[in-house]
């Protein structure tokens, strides 16, 4: 999803509970699961996404445009290294704040512009990984809203005056109606089954897997604490939207040639609101290298084995 999070989050929490994001010494938390995997593919590797695929924070940019902030330690990276996939056998054009509208267009970032990403694609490519949808429903600043709002709910007493536990859901439904984001979930489908088209035309001896989104918020709404800023309702709230957009990535993965790799249930009980040295999603302020609320080192390693048996069972 958007890197806009990373400076965006920390102003709107100005008002209380976290002031700056503050990202500390890089760790060599990434420890390998142990999974065993088949032998490496042909390639060549094309990986598409946002920054959930891109990885910012994790290690220095890697790749241009710098802008796209995308990292050596991402799931594509790891998966191509697994795979035994260097030089022109691997393409890691994913980019930060990616839609499904830069996949066939140029995306212009802060510092550089990435070309459109489908135009890695050739007759030749083998493999390819498609994580994208969270920005095409405005999921970053869906959350930064419920932020802001969560801070106001801890300021006033978390309850204890006001009796409204989702002021953030409610407020979305007041100004858009309830189904607005399930609406825009919905486009969201329907655009990567048109970008799932044209990756077929131009890769069609690949095969492809749409890459969900990793658990970001607990089942237990009770259990994220002040480390999010929100409300419990709230929590209930996005984690039920990130579940819906899934669900949709799901079915649209369902034509031939097109597999989709559920990163969702191996990351349950590893969210943002987890133990540091468990979680896979970072909180608002960072505490290992990665971008706030989103995958850290662990995570995309987390990431990469579930492509990596996605591919395997393939094989």
């Amino acid at each position: 999803m958007k890197t806009s999070v990373q400076a965006g989050v920390a102003g709107l929490l100005a008002c209380g509970t976290l002031v700056t994001v503050v990202l500390v010494t890089r760790n060599s938390d990434d420890s390998h699961t142990g999974v065993a995997y088949s032998a490496p593919s042909k390639g060549p590797y094309v990986a598409l996404g946002d920054s959930y695929t891109a990885g910012p924070g994790i290690t220095d940019p890697a790749g241009t445009p710098v802008g796209c902030d995308r990292s050596a330690g991402n799931y594509p990276a790891l998966v191509a290294a697994e795979l035994g996939l260097k030089g022109g056998k691997f393409r890691d054009v994913s980019c930060s704040g990616a839609t499904t509208a830069d996949l066939t267009a140029a995306q212009h970032t802060d510092d550089g512009t990435n070309p459109p990403q489908l135009r890695a694609l050739s007759p030749d490519t083998r493999l390819v990984t498609i994580g994208i949808g969270g920005n095409d429903i405005g999921f970053s600043k869906l959350i930064k809203r419920c932020v802001a709002m969560g801070a106001l709910y801890q300021l006033t007493g978390s309850g204890k005056y006001f009796t409204e536990d989702a002021p953030c859901a409610r407020e979305a439904d007041a100004d858009s109606g309830s189904d607005a984001v399930e609406k825009k979930i919905a486009t969201a489908g329907d655009r990567l089954t048109r970008v799932l088209t044209e990756v077929r035309r131009r890769a069609p001896e690949a095969r492809v897997y749409v890459v969900s989104y990793p658990a970001i918020l607990p089942a237990d709404s009770a259990d994220c604490g002040r480390g999010m800023s929100l409300a419990p309702g709230d929590v209930t709230y996005l984690r039920e939207k990130e579940q819906q957009l899934n669900t949709v990535l799901r079915q649209r993965a369902s034509e031939p040639g097109v597999g989709y790799v559920d990163t969702y249930t191996p990351s349950t009980g590893h969210d943002a609101c987890t133990a540091k040295n468990t979680r896979w999603v970072e909180p608002l302020v960072p505490v290992s290298p990665a971008a706030p609320v989103h995958p850290n080192a662990r995570g995309e390693r987390g990431m990469a084995d579930a492509v990596l048996r996605a591919v395997r069972s393939a094989s």
